[in-house]
């Protein structure tokens, strides 16, 4: 296949001014005006979401979507919200983030190895994204596997299998089958390989659905497949 010929800069520059669902932008507007009391200060970002991590990433995450008072609220995805609190903690923990947690879009995170991407870079109501807002998105997560050329993709949930699924497709013109979403399953797709997690919401950390140990087990899994060295 031919490069990209564009940047990751430009693909996030497109999202954020992205309006193919002027719904979804209107509810993310709406949440920024009249925010949450605990953050009632701060100045929401209230648009879409870009992607963030390392520009040289072999290994990419695809989430949900920003979450209405995390990323929403920050411009930065997984940030600013119990979501966020777990999957950085672990990321650090893997060797993937230079600190564990994630408050601001300027508290010095960093990745390596590692982009963070979604299904849908807009908040949606109830967190529930429709098969048309997350097919108006799809083309954001297909340039970003052009441009990254991951060797790992790991999806977080269901929805994510699907988004990333379609993604590949659409990428690489291959036949992917609908692989069946399962904690901790691998597929070959394409020219990567495949990881499916437990999405890092709270309803599936604070039940015990998804434990640390469960997650480190899917980053080791993580590292290897990218050619990393182990940590500790």
């Amino acid at each position: 296949m031919s490069a990209p010929s564009i940047s990751l800069s430009v693909i996030s520059t497109r999202i954020i001014r992205c309006h193919r669902c002027p719904e979804l932008r209107a509810y993310c507007a709406e949440v920024a005006r009249i925010r949450r009391r605990a953050f009632a200060d701060q100045n929401y970002y209230g648009k879409p979401v870009p992607g963030f991590g390392d520009p040289h990433a072999s290994i990419l995450i695809v989430g949900l979507a920003p979450a209405a008072h995390g990323a929403n609220r920050t411009g930065r995805m997984f940030t600013g919200d119990r979501s966020g609190d777990f999957l950085y903690s672990a990321l650090h923990r893997a060797g993937f983030a230079n600190q564990p947690t994630s408050v601001s879009i300027d508290d010095g995170l960093s990745l390596k190895h590692i982009y963070i991407s979604a299904s849908l870079r807009c908040a949606p109501p109830a967190n529930k994204p429709t098969p048309a807002q997350l097919a108006n998105c799809r083309s954001y997560l297909v340039s970003e596997l052009k441009l990254l050329k991951p060797r790992v993709i790991l999806v977080l949930g269901g929805i994510a299998l699907a988004s990333a699924l379609n993604a590949v497709r659409e990428f690489s013109g291959a036949r992917v089958p609908a692989f069946k979403f399962q904690h901790a399953a691998e597929y070959e797709v394409a020219d990567a390989r495949l990881l499916c997690c437990y999405h890092v919401s709270q309803q599936n950390t604070f039940t015990g659905r998804l434990t640390p140990a469960m997650i480190d087990s899917v980053l080791r899994r993580v590292r290897r497949l990218a050619g990393l060295p182990a940590t500790g």
